[in-house]
């Protein structure tokens, strides 16, 4: 039997993953604001709902992988929501709507969280390239999701979800053919409980204040997904032009990893991370200005530079410090944090937006993603973890 899952594998089962989440975030709010007449906070609320459940899930997901079976964690997460956005095709008023998505969030909080996991345990690459490639992975997902719904909605809700159950099933297909494998002596011996934690007091700290630096840029990233799909139509731009926005992001993904590896040879992980993370939080301050599609189009071009290069780097950081044993506990916590970025965006940005202006809600997470930033790398430098 296999040792490690094939990273073809893991990175297909990310995509498709991705690709089906993707259709949930920007529909949200353009389904429940223009379609089923609720508020910006109310659909935020939502999703805020949703990203709870997925936090919980991360939670589910990084004790079981831990400690139970990862085969059979990661069967539970995609059945979970399989299932649900099956009975979404049939069931999709406000209510059965509502409740489906905060079940779709807890299976791929368990999802995502072995995803990463497993790829944790791939030996026959750096981790460095392994969440690389993971990473590029779930943004194409991203893009195609959020590409398709924007035609797919004009089709009816109902085909947006049989759509979704698709890619979902095809994920069931790939978690049941290939995950079961048996895993390295040292990932085996992690499964068994563990009652104390041998990852070092100092890089324990540092991780959660990375978890504070993906919260506050996921958050950020949710106003994307969710509220600028709502403002760009305020613009007068079609929704079909949001989605367009996301194609663009996605060929640059690809076409940047040149790019990617230049850094990932050259520097070490914290320098690419700051280079990176500050070019993506500035992006955002061009939103204050921007206008017109070609704006966005720029814009986009910004953040997803600042993406490629300090983002998908975060998890590997995360892997270097952590102890083997307590791989699917930090890869959760992170998937926590990520997560819970994504719960509070939508909601703080349309709380905002009732309160103040959008304007006012992009400078403060500029701000707020440049001071966590800082705070990770000062401490970093201090502890000598520059490089894990």
């Amino acid at each position: 039997m296999q040792k490690e899952v094939r990273l073809r594998w893991l990175l297909l089962a990310n995509l498709l993953n991705n690709a089906g989440a993707a259709f949930m975030w920007p529909l949200t709010t353009v389904y429940m604001h223009n379609y089923l007449k609720q508020t910006l906070t109310f659909s935020g609320t939502v999703l805020f709902c949703m990203s709870l459940a997925m936090i919980l899930g991360n939670y589910v997901g990084g004790r079981l992988f831990d400690r139970w079976r990862p085969y059979w964690t990661a069967i539970l997460g995609v059945t979970i929501s399989t299932i649900t956005l099956a009975t979404l095709i049939f069931w999709h008023s406000l209510m059965p709507y509502a409740i489906g998505l905060i079940v779709v969030g807890f299976g791929d909080g368990i999802s995502m969280t072995v995803v990463n996991a497993y790829a944790a345990t791939v030996t026959s690459r750096s981790n460095r390239y392994v969440f690389n490639m993971l990473y590029l992975a779930l943004n194409v997902g991203v893009v195609i999701g959020t590409l398709l719904v924007g035609y797919l909605l004009d089709l009816g809700i109902s085909v947006v979800f049989m759509v979704t159950t698709v890619c979902y099933v095809g994920l069931f297909g790939i978690v049941l053919t290939t995950f079961n494998v048996n895993l390295t002596p040292t990932t085996e011996k992690a499964a068994q409980p563990v009652t104390t934690d041998t990852t070092s007091k100092r890089k324990r700290q540092l991780i959660w204040l990375i978890c504070l630096m993906i919260f506050t840029i996921y958050l950020s990233y949710a106003l994307w997904e969710s509220l600028l799909s709502v403002h760009m139509t305020n613009l007068g731009i079609p929704f079909r032009r949001y989605s367009e926005v996301w194609t663009i992001n996605g060929l640059l993904i690809i076409l940047s990893q040149p790019i990617v590896t230049l850094f990932n040879e050259r520097f070490k992980i914290g320098t690419q991370v700051a280079f990176g993370i500050t070019l993506f939080a500035l992006s955002f301050l061009g939103l204050v200005f921007a206008r017109q599609y070609i704006d966005f189009i720029i814009i986009m071009v910004v953040l997803t530079i600042g993406e490629v290069i300090g983002l998908p780097i975060v998890p590997a950081w995360v892997d270097d410090m952590a102890a083997p044993q307590q791989r699917g506990k930090y890869q959760g916590r992170f998937n926590m944090a990520l997560s819970m970025g994504r719960a509070v965006g939508p909601l703080f940005g349309g709380m905002m937006v009732a309160q103040f202006s959008y304007s006012i809600l992009f400078m403060v997470v500029t701000a707020m993603m440049l001071v966590t930033l800082s705070i990770v790398l000062v401490r970093a430098r201090h502890e000598k973890l520059l490089n894990g």
